[in-house]
């Protein structure tokens, strides 16, 4: 995976390292990983898919 995202950890997580929760990267697109396994599976969505999500919720 390129290295040139940005990724940003939720709110949630406390804003510490050690905060177990998703980050989400927006560049080009949208895609979520696991902040505590950040080189494992991550999941991708169009710019289009990730905004209905999120007014969704």
């Amino acid at each position: 995976m390129p290295q040139d995202r940005t990724w940003r950890k939720s709110s949630y997580s406390n804003g510490t390292p050690e905060g177990e929760c998703v980050e989400v990267s927006l560049t080009r697109d949208a895609r979520v990983r696991d902040s505590k396994n950040v080189a494992g599976e991550v999941l991708t969505f169009s710019t289009s898919a990730w905004r209905a999500f999120v007014e969704q919720i």
